[in-house]
């Protein structure tokens, strides 16, 4: 085997990883030093993976691979949240409480909102300045916004097949500015709302990077080191998950293709592209086997260490973040500019005040985290999401990041029907004007749930 620099296969993952830890702590370094970005509350995440996006677009960092880059972002944030996951649950603290259809629900009614949108400003301009134009053009802005990248580059590569003119790029460029959208519109209000007194940063029980016996410690659980390390105890544990998780999906892909290639063409895009969730599934049945073990007496040893975990968790989601945000390519934002440009707006004015309403009514206890959690969510990803719920909530206190989880566990269910109207809406103008009743009866539907849940919450 040829271990020198030619070996590009060999190096290359471990260059652009070694890129992205060295970003990482001048990110870090900037914050600390100058005062306005450490004011800004910047996410140290956020300002390595811009500054990265920034040094790739003018050519110094020829050698990143964006193909890596998405692939990271893909394998952290399953990681992330597994490991999440596998943490043992504190007693009384009410994490259970929350029902994960609620946020589900939530979800699948702010795509909706964006739909309604995004159609009705297409439908004005092919009526007015852009006679012709495709008008489901607008379903792809719940499909980059809500759903990110993945779900904006299938869709908008099916419409190009049905008429519309560079609908892969159209979807594509949506999404890059929805994410734009989460980080720095998301990050301007938590600065907004920080300075009105509104928000103040959650501490856990970490406290300056301080780690008890308690916190680090639980009782019955595995020595710090013995024959193997604590902390490669842990990583074994999630890594195993994650092996259990593809090899699930696989299975259960497979067996559709045999069984149902027609709808496994559609399932199994959504398994592989929501792979997180099922991995958070297994790691709860994992956790809960774990338990069982442990009460007939089968196990003698807790091997799961919340802090460890949390570090796990978040050198997961910090990985996520600089890779997402510097494997935006800038090349996509072009053609159709004015609808592009609308619905880019109109996208993220409508998602802020429609999740800032709900939010109100369905997380009394946690309004701020709640919102701003799912607004990065569905205008970006879960990644952006979870980026600027850290800000506010760095110790996950709060359900939010699990409602984010089982939110959109949920969501895939009620989102069933909306991914047939998405197939609907390019069928002439007859099918465009009956997917757009049926978008606001769903609506309703969902509206009525959602309230009524909020009024029982409350």
């Amino acid at each position: 085997m040829d271990f020198s620099a030619a070996n590009t296969g060999l190096w290359g993952p471990i260059i652009q990883i070694g890129v992205i830890a060295g970003l990482i702590l001048l990110a870090n370094v900037l914050r600390r030093k100058i005062a306005w970005i450490r004011r800004s509350m910047m996410p140290t995440a956020v300002l390595a993976g811009f500054l990265m996006l920034f040094l790739k677009a003018v050519g110094v960092l020829r050698m990143v691979d964006v193909s890596f880059l998405e692939a990271l972002t893909y394998h952290a944030l399953a990681l992330g949240f597994i490991a999440m996951s596998l943490r043992v649950p504190e007693k009384n603290s009410g994490s259970g409480a929350w029902i994960g259809s609620k946020s589900g629900a939530l979800i699948v009614s702010t795509y909706l909102v964006q739909a309604v949108t995004g159609m009705a400003i297409c439908a004005i301009l092919s009526y007015t300045v852009m006679p012709g134009m495709f008008k489901a053009a607008g379903i792809l802005l719940p499909m980059a916004y809500g759903q990110g990248p993945g779900q904006a580059n299938n869709i908008g590569t099916t419409y190009e097949a049905l008429g519309m003119a560079g609908g892969r790029s159209f979807g594509l460029s949506l999404a890059a500015v929805g994410y734009l959208c989460a980080c720095v519109v998301g990050v301007i209000f938590l600065n907004v709302y920080h300075r009105k007194g509104w928000i103040c940063r959650r501490e856990g029980k970490i406290i300056s990077g301080s780690v008890t016996v308690d916190t680090f410690q639980d009782e019955n659980e595995i020595p710090i080191s013995e024959s193997v390390d604590k902390f490669s105890v842990q990583a074994a544990l999630v890594l195993l998950v994650y092996l259990v998780t593809y090899l699930v999906t696989w299975g259960i892909t497979a067996a559709l293709e045999a069984v149902a290639p027609g709808v496994a063409a559609t399932v199994s895009t959504l398994l592989w592209g929501f792979n997180f969730i099922l991995g958070s599934a297994i790691a709860i049945l994992f956790r809960t086997l774990f338990k069982g073990l442990h009460a007939i007496k089968w196990m003698t040893h807790q091997y799961q260490n919340n802090y460890l975990l949390s570090r796990v968790s978040g050198l997961a989601f910090d990985v996520m973040i600089v890779a997402g945000i510097a494997s935006i390519d800038i090349g996509d934002l072009a053609g159709n500019w004015l609808p592009f440009l609308l619905l880019a707006v109109a996208g993220a004015v409508v998602t802020f005040v429609y999740l800032r309403l709900m939010c109100r009514k369905l997380y009394p206890d946690y309004a701020y985290e709640g919102f701003f959690s799912m607004y990065g969510m569905l205008t970006g990803t879960i990644s952006s999401g979870v980026l600027l719920l850290r800000e506010i909530d760095p110790a996950f206190s709060t359900p939010a990041a699990n409602n984010l989880v089982t939110g959109s566990s949920f969501g895939i269910i009620f989102a069933v029907p909306v991914l047939v109207l998405v197939g609907m809406a390019p069928k002439g103008d007859l099918m465009f004007y009956l997917t757009f009743g049926a978008v606001l009866l769903y609506l309703a539907v969902l509206l009525l749930f959602l309230l009524r849940a909020g009024k029982k919450r409350k």
